[in-house]
């Protein structure tokens, strides 16, 4: 039986093919409840890989979704 307790490997958002369209609806969504209980503000033309690597760092910052 495989071992699927590791998940699958992330892939670096620079690396998506999709990484330079529009940062989603639910990205976004995210992104202003993160901002707003980091101090933060969430630049509007984000791309979906910058939206990603900005969600990771507020999750750090808030301690949210880890």
């Amino acid at each position: 039986m495989a071992d699927t307790s590791l998940g699958s490997p992330e892939k670096d958002p620079q690396d998506w093919v999709t990484g330079d369209e529009p940062m989603t609806g639910p990205q976004r969504s995210y992104l202003e409840t993160l901002a707003r209980e980091a101090g933060e503000d969430v630049p509007a033309d984000l791309t979906k890989a910058q939206a990603s690597e900005l969600i990771d760092r507020l999750q750090g910052k808030t301690g949210r979704g880890r």
